[in-house]
């Protein structure tokens, strides 16, 4: 596959959206104090997961205090 050929005007949107998701959550997760689960599962769900692993962070790993 020739990297010239990949339209990379409709994938970078994206990748910019999945690398502020991931950086976000992250940060989410150094801050807070509790998850539900261990933060080391949930670190490896956010960086693992590409652009679904931080959503899944933010709409389950949050506990609501």
């Amino acid at each position: 596959m020739d990297l010239e050929s990949i339209p990379w005007m409709l994938i970078l949107p994206f990748i910019i959206i999945q690398l502020i998701l991931m950086l976000v959550a992250i940060i989410d997760l150094t801050r807070v104090s509790s998850t539900n689960g261990p933060k080391w599962l949930w670190a490896l769900v956010i960086i693992l997961g590409n652009l679904i692993g931080p959503i899944i962070y933010f709409i389950v790993g949050r506990r609501n205090e």
